[in-house]
This record gives structure tokens, C-alpha cells and sequence, in this order.
């Protein structure tokens, strides 16, 4: 698989009421297809959510819209461009932060920003935090190279961070 330069390509959801910042790390190839977050099929951050919740796991991209906006949840990327081979996150280079400002300064998420996984919070880190003045909580990956934590583990680790929905 050749490495290319991509952009985000969907950009954020937030809506002004948003009450929390949940971060990727850039959009996988199954979620730049769908053209909205999370779309493989085995990564498990629709039914952490889900589960946090006590809600039916959204399926479409409209459902998955409204169950953000109902629960208050932003979700963008720290990354705005990059070059990548396929979806791996270890394979990332060049990689351009998005600007968070608009999501901060017209929704309610305050301080209240987490990561999905240690890329994501390290780019956080390396590139929106000096400006910013905030941190962000990491989360453990939802996706499925994070084999090491069942549904069940994630579940327990971010209802423990982020509290039920």
C-alpha cells in the first residue's frame, strides 16, 4: 500500500449546546468512505457510547447525528491533514492539527476534551494544548487494533472518565 497526502475531509460535529470534546485522531478509510466518524465496522465507539448511555447503538450516520446532538457530544480530529498508508495510525507523517477554536468558543465543552487513544492525545499535547491552555483526558482506542481491551474494559474506563450519558 502506497503512502498519500489526505485531508480530513468531513471536518467537526459540534453543536452550541456540546458539552464534551471527544478527539480522534484522523479518519480511517472505512470513515472518510462514510464521510463521518467511526465507520469501520469493528471499531467500538458506537457501542461505548451506546453502552454509556443505556441507548440502542446508532447504526446510520443520521442516527449517529442525533444521538450526539441529544447527548451533547462534539467530535472532530486533531489532525486536519497528513500523509498515511491505509488507516494505520502508526504509519501518519506531515501531520497538520485542526484548529479546535470554533468547536471551544461556540459550544458549552469548556474543558471537558478526551482523547480516543494515545495518538490523539499526544498530538493534542504536541499541537493544540500550547495554544489552547487546556488539556485533554485520554480515553484507551475504540478501535479494533486495541485488542487488548474487550468492550467491556473500554466501557469501564471511559464511563470512569467521562461519566454515563
Amino acid at each position: 500500500m502506497d503512502r498519500i497526502t489526505l485531508s480530513h475531509g468531513f471536518g467537526p460535529f459540534w453543536r452550541p449546546d456540546s458539552r464534551l470534546l471527544i478527539l480522534g485522531s484522523f479518519p480511517s478509510s472505512a470513515s472518510r468512505e462514510a464521510g463521518f466518524y467511526y465507520g469501520h465496522p469493528r471499531n467500538r465507539f458506537w457501542q461505548v457510547l451506546s453502552r454509556l448511555s443505556g441507548e440502542e447503538a446508532p447504526v446510520t450516520m443520521e442516527e449517529k447525528r442525533s444521538f450526539l446532538a441529544r447527548k451533547g457530544i462534539a467530535l472532530y480530529d486533531v489532525i486536519a491533514s497528513c500523509s498515511v498508508v491505509g488507516s494505520s495510525d502508526a504509519s501518519i507523517r506531515d501531520a497538520v492539527p485542526t484548529d479546535l477554536s470554533p468547536i471551544l468558543e461556540g459550544s458549552r465543552v469548556g474543558d471537558r476534551i478526551f482523547a480516543n487513544g494515545k495518538l490523539a492525545q499526544s498530538c493534542f499535547d504536541r499541537f493544540q494544548a500550547p495554544l489552547l491552555g487546556l488539556s485533554c483526558i485520554c480515553l484507551p482506542s475504540t478501535s479494533p487494533a486495541n485488542a487488548s481491551y474487550s468492550l467491556d474494559k473500554l466501557c469501564a474506563c471511559w464511563l470512569e472518565k467521562i461519566g454515563p450519558l
